[in-house]
C-alpha cells in the first residue's frame, strides 16, 4: 500500500492550508519563500485537486475513481464529489469525534474497531448512507486509547447530518451531507475544470 511520508506542517504549507482542517492543533512558524509567485491557471486547478486528496487521506487513482462515479450522479459534479469524500466511513469516523486526525480513523478502521449497522468493516473507502448506524465494537469500546480521544475531540463541533452519543461511542447518519454542511476549504470547481480538460 502507498504511504505518504511528506511531514504534516510541510505539506500544509505547500498547500497555503491550515492543518486544523487534518484535526492538527500545531502551527508552522515558517512561510513560503515564493509567496510573491504567480501562480497558473492550471497551477491553482492542480492545487485544489492536491488539497482535496491530502485532506481525506485518497490517493490519485481512487480520487479519479469517485470523479468517474461524480460525474454519472444528477446534480453538480463538484459537489457530488465533495459529498462522496465526505461519506467514506474513515472520514465520517473523524467527523464523529472518535478519532484525533483521518489517519487516526484510518487506522482505526482498519484495526477492525468499526461497525456499520453492526457488521464489522476494515475497509476506510465504504461510504455510509443515511440511516446508518456506526459504532465502536464491544472489544474495542473499554481501550484507554478511546477515553484519551474524547478528552482532545470532546470540544469538536459534529456536523448537523451526524447524531453521536459519545458514551456509547456510537452515531448516526442522520441524512447524507449537502456542500453547505462540509466545511472544507475546497473549491470543487477547479478540480471539475482540471479533469475535464
Amino acid at each position: 500500500m502507498a504511504v505518504d511520508r511528506v511531514p504534516v506542517l510541510k505539506r500544509c504549507r505547500s498547500l497555503d492550508l491550515d492543518p486544523v482542517f487534518l484535526g492538527i492543533d500545531k502551527k508552522s512558524k515558517r512561510t513560503l519563500k515564493r509567496a510573491n509567485r504567480k501562480m497558473s491557471e492550471y497551477g491553482q486547478q492542480l492545487r485544489e485537486k492536491q488539497k482535496a486528496k491530502f485532506i481525506y487521506g485518497v490517493l490519485e487513482k481512487p480520487f479519479r475513481n469517485y470523479y468517474t462515479k461524480a460525474s454519472k450522479m444528477r446534480g453538480m459534479v463538484g459537489e457530488n464529489l465533495m459529498i462522496l469524500l465526505e461519506r467514506r466511513i474513515d472520514n465520517v469516523i473523524f467527523r464523529m469525534g472518535l478519532a484525533r486526525t483521518r489517519m487516526e480513523a484510518r487506522q482505526i478502521v482498519d484495526h477492525k474497531h468499526v461497525a456499520i449497522n453492526g457488521k464489522v468493516v476494515n475497509i476506510p473507502s465504504i461510504l455510509v448512507n443515511a440511516g446508518d448506524t456506526i459504532e465502536i465494537v464491544e472489544k474495542a469500546k473499554d481501550s484507554q486509547r478511546y477515553k484519551s480521544i474524547l478528552e482532545t475531540t470532546g470540544s469538536r463541533m459534529v456536523p448537523e447530518w451526524l447524531e453521536v452519543n459519545q458514551e456509547a461511542l456510537s452515531g448516526v447518519v442522520k441524512s447524507l451531507p449537502s456542500r453547505e454542511m462540509i466545511d472544507v476549504p475546497v473549491d470543487e470547481m477547479l478540480i471539475v475544470e482540471l479533469y475535464s480538460k
